[in-house]
């Protein structure tokens, strides 16, 4: 289990299939702010059902997307 378990959880959980979360409602998922290490930890999301399709960090937001 990795420190974003929590967040792909709360991903696979949703109904929806284009999802994005600003940088305060993934703190308040995980309990601490992304740092650079989500950029490895990221590889883990597919087995979640979903990817990562944009990090915005002018927007301070991550839009993840449901694999078809």
């Amino acid at each position: 289990m990795s420190k974003y378990t929590p967040l792909w959880k709360y991903l696979a959980e949703t109904n929806k299939d284009d999802l994005t979360l600003t940088y305060d409602e993934i703190k308040n998922i995980l309990g601490f702010s992304l740092d650079h290490s989500f950029l490895q930890y990221k590889k883990e999301l597919p087995e979640f059902g979903f990817e990562v399709k944009k990090i915005s960090m002018k927007d301070k937001t991550v839009r993840f997307i449901r694999h078809a």
